[in-house]
């Protein structure tokens, strides 16, 4: 029996769960556990705040405890004022009223990285201790407390709806996972190049992660006032913010388990540091010179949170099922050709005074498999670069369907229907083969429509994590994602890499037939020549950035210009002679 492994099915059993064992436990704790609980539990979505913008989005915040401070604040305010709708609305409202404060702060993100976007956001928190110093929490003067919801005013009942929010926003989080914003999150932190490729817009989709982590901060602020009555700015120092952060990419909190072990530590380190006697400070000397070491290793998730990702994809390669065959039929022969699709006009490229592509002009038409060759260093990754958008430094002109797309970038020329992969394979490898393909694809794909696909280009099931995959599989996932596309275009740049000869053989049948499949054309930066001898019906042939030769295979592949190109001899076998 096939088990359902929809987020629903997964999480939807825990939550009710969940709620249902926190509730005789929190009746027979002490006060004491009762109340670590629940502050555990909000430093659990404080944990998903962070693992929202870096650990999925992979963008440096330092600046959550801030987030998390004006949703407090606001939570306060509506409560010591007595706004309608009672508490569970005023920490709605203020965990939303911290969503545009996150868009502000994000836009540096879209221009910023690494140390820099670092310093920006700290830059920020820091500001906002000054803001909060300066004046005092609503209530904290008069000492008034913000009341709790009716029913749930005991710090027993108050701690199973915190533990309930918290499971419930993991079920939240793995749904938004599956869809296409998720998977932009963690497109855009393994390339920004390959995301804005398959169509995503990097800065809508950076935008979001920080308006979704600013609203799960804010969240956790609300939550607190909840828990305490009244705060105070001390809650929310920045320095906080480091502490949380180096906890965060040390255990890696963009999963379940990750961000629990996270609220635990960060909740029991200061009680521990306590018990030993040792200032508070030594905790933060320790989380922060840790943090430094992972963050010079590369990234965070170590420990626990690896071994059971590890163990998990493990176990899923050993029961994946033996991958679906599909015998190749005959290559596509005589294939009719129609309208021009893809019309480049005079296109040149400078880098200072190189001359990358000089005056290049090429028509692609509907239906047809062009290749376009030459040695290394010749011109074709600048010039797909600069047909894509990657390259904006270009003079000429490049026509999709007859329209002008000079002006567009990268993701916007995706969506029209120019798609393009990589020499230097890019996929993310946290998804899975399904959710890959609906990632590259960019559009609302059924189950149906990607086991089929799958099934055509002969990858592993939908089901299998990306991750345990070699990276011929990787690539053919990619390709089969960009088809399923439909694309007007499709630019391969070198998809048989890593291929072994009968698999080789096998992609040039599939390459052959992506015409008929997508209704569009295709262009094929290879050097395998067997491969495109039997897949294109079209050669190119640049060399210096220029336009050497153009034709049907044979007559391309036996012109002397392209064999000296090629071999710095002519097809007699002879050294050309200077002129």
């Amino acid at each position: 029996m096939k088990v359902p492994t929809s987020p629903w099915f997964r999480y939807g059993v825990p939550v009710p769960a969940a709620v249902i064992v926190a509730v005789p436990l929190a009746m027979v704790l002490t006060d004491y556990w009762v109340f670590t609980v629940t502050g555990a539990a909000i430093v659990v979505i404080m944990m998903q705040s962070f693992g929202v913008i870096t650990g999925r989005a992979g963008v440096i915040s330092l600046c959550q405890f801030s987030f998390m401070g004006i949703g407090a604040w606001t939570t306060s305010w509506l409560g010591v004022h007595g706004a309608p709708g009672g508490f569970v609305v005023w920490a709605v409202l203020g965990a939303l009223a911290v969503v545009p404060v996150g868009l502000v702060v994000g836009i540096p993100a879209l221009r910023l990285r690494g140390v820099s976007l670092a310093i920006a956001t700290f830059a920020f928190a820091v500001t906002m201790d000054v803001v909060f110093a300066s004046g005092s929490f609503p209530g904290q003067d008069e000492l008034l407390i913000v009341e709790r919801p009716a029913g749930l005013d005991s710090d027993a009942g108050y701690a199973v709806l915190v533990v309930g929010i918290t499971v419930a926003l993991f079920v939240a989080l793995a749904v938004l996972d599956r869809t296409r914003l998720g998977a932009s999150w963690v497109e855009v932190r393994t390339s920004e190049r390959a995301a804005a490729a398959h169509g995503t817009s990097v800065t809508l989709s950076k935008l979001a992660a920080f308006s979704v982590s600013a609203f799960l901060a804010g969240l956790a602020g609300a939550l607190l006032v909840g828990q305490l009555g009244t705060v105070t700015a001390q809650n929310f120092a920045a320095q906080q913010s480091l502490v949380m952060f180096g906890i965060a990419i040390s255990i890696g909190v963009h999963r379940p388990e990750g961000a629990v072990i996270g609220g635990v530590v960060g909740t029991l380190l200061p009680v521990g540091l306590d018990a030993l006697g040792l200032p508070q400070d030594v905790g933060t000397i320790v989380v922060g010179l840790f943090a430094v070491y992972m963050l010079r290793q590369g990234g965070g998730e170590f420990g626990q949170t690896d071994i059971i990702r590890a163990k998990r994809n493990a176990k899923k390669l050993r029961e994946r099922p033996a991958e679906k065959t599909v015998e190749a039929g005959p290559y596509e022969t005589g294939r009719e050709l129609g309208e021009v699709v893809l019309r480049v006009s005079g296109l040149t490229v400078r880098f200072g005074e190189v001359v990358a592509v000089n005056g290049a002009d090429l028509e692609v038409r509907r239906g047809e498999v062009l290749a376009l060759l030459g040695p290394n260093g010749a011109g074709k990754s600048t010039f797909i670069d600069a047909v894509t958008g990657f390259a904006h430094a270009y003079t000429g002109t490049v026509h999709l369907d007859g329209r002008p797309v000079d002006r567009l970038s990268a993701h916007r020329r995706a969506r029209l229907g120019l798609r393009r992969s990589f020499q230097q394979l890019t996929v993310a490898a946290d998804l899975d083969v399904g959710m890959l393909v609906r990632a590259v694809a960019g559009r609302k794909l059924s189950a149906s429509e990607v086991d089929e696909i799958l099934a055509h280009f002969r990858c592993p099931p939908a089901r299998t994590p990306v991750g345990t995959l070699d990276v011929g599989a990787r690539r053919l996932v990619e390709v089969a994602g960009l088809v399923a596309s439909r694309p007007r275009v499709l630019l391969l740049d070198e998809p048989a890499a890593g291929q072994s000869a009968s698999e080789s053989e096998a992609l040039a049948r599939r390459i052959a037939g992506i015409p008929a499949l997508t209704g569009g054309c295709v262009i094929l930066v290879e050097h395998d020549i067997e491969l495109v001898r039997a897949t294109a019906d079209r050669l190119v042939v640049m060399d210096f950035g220029e336009v050497l030769a153009s034709g049907t295979p044979q007559e391309v592949l036996s012109d002397e210009r392209v064999v000296a190109a090629y071999l710095g001899r002519t097809a007699s076998g002879q050294h050309p002679q200077p002129t």
